[in-house]
């Protein structure tokens, strides 16, 4: 018999760290979002350390379509979806739940054998998937992604792909976080393929990409449970890409992976310089052919383009004010930490 699960506890907010501001000094930025057609005006302090303070807005069902950054969205991997591995939809029993942004990335190991054959991989999922939701209890898979060994990336959890879906991946440390595991075993000396490594770092710039986290900084996180490696509802500092390890008692995501943080870190920093860069290039022509920038025409009364609506360019991911959606209080198991509706069960 499975223990008695505490009721969900809602957390203190978090605070995330995204780009440091150039002039250290603190300013207010007024951005226009676009909302079943309206523009909405949403205060944000952008304080001396390039965190963001939200002055107003609503984060109850944040939306990757309204102000997705397009320097990210070029960024994002092909991913192979819960429908395309086979995921069987009859066996979740889980409604996802929300945080304002993601504002760091946990990286896993499955602890699967090494051998196996990337053809396989649907398959494995599925058999991942049925011991998280079924045999655990836990209602979904815990990884918001998961890579094989050929770089392939698959959706884990459900919530879509693109949102700030709290994951079940991290005891204490889920919301606010994206985790991604990758297939196998990466304890000491083992290699770790290079598509491997390729996708994470793909995966990484492109998903603290969309909140603006630049992934050589450091995330502000609230800790929702002791049994982590931080006393509930205090304040974490950690690397916006970091291993699971640094957050709970552990070996995941092994040593091997471990050491190839700092290199991904700044291979996917490099990435989202680039892919800013080719945006601002791609703005900059639109300009001088005079039709404004691309995604964003239109024009005013004296010709100059209409901003409202478009991608907030700031130097951090953007906190709303609202609720934040908690998955509930954690349990130790096996792997991670998964929710189940407002209940809560955490592996490893």
């Amino acid at each position: 018999m499975r223990p008695k699960r505490k009721p969900a506890r809602a957390p203190e907010p978090v605070a995330s760290t995204g780009r440091t501001s150039r002039s250290g000094r603190a300013r207010a930025l007024w951005a226009g979002v676009a909302a079943g057609g309206l523009a909405t005006a949403v205060a944000l302090l952008v304080v001396a350390d390039g965190s963001l303070t939200s002055l107003g807005g609503d984060t109850a069902h944040p939306s990757a379509t309204r102000g997705t950054p397009p320097a990210a969205a070029a960024l994002r991997p092909r991913v192979v979806t819960r429908a395309q591995w086979g995921a069987d939809e009859k066996i979740q029993d889980q409604k996802p739940h929300y945080s304002d942004a993601i504002h760091a990335v946990i990286v896993h190991h499955t602890d699967n054998p090494n051998g196996y054959d990337c053809a396989d991989v649907p398959a494995m999922l599925r058999e991942l998937y049925r011991q998280h939701a079924v045999d655990q209890g836990w209602g979904d898979l815990g990884y918001n992604f998961l890579v094989d060994k050929c770089g392939t990336v698959y959706e884990g959890r459900a919530g879509g792909i693109d949102r700030p879906v709290n994951g079940a991946h991290t005891v204490g440390l889920n919301q606010g976080t994206a985790g991604i595991a990758a297939i196998g075993t990466y304890s000491e000396g083992v290699p770790v393929p290079k598509p491997l490594l390729d996708s994470l770092v793909r995966l990484t710039a492109w998903k603290l990409g969309l909140s603006g986290v630049d992934p050589r900084l450091r995330a502000h996180l609230v800790s929702t449970d002791s049994r982590s490696r931080f006393p509930e509802h205090s304040a974490v500092n950690l690397p916006a890409l970091s291993g699971h390890i640094d957050a709970y008692e552990t070996h995941c995501p092994g040593e091997a992976l471990e050491r190839l943080l700092p290199t991904i870190r700044e291979q996917a920093a490099r990435l989202q310089s680039r892919a800013e860069a080719d945006q601002q290039r791609a703005e900059a022509a639109q300009d001088n052919r005079g039709g404004g920038p691309a995604g964003r025409g239109g024009s005013t009364g004296s010709g100059g383009p209409v901003r409202l609506g478009g991608p907030v360019r700031l130097g951090g991911p953007v906190r709303l004010r609202g609720p934040v959606r908690p998955g509930g209080p954690d349990r130790p198991g096996p792997t991670g930490e998964t929710s189940r509706g407002d209940r809560t069960t955490d592996r490893r």
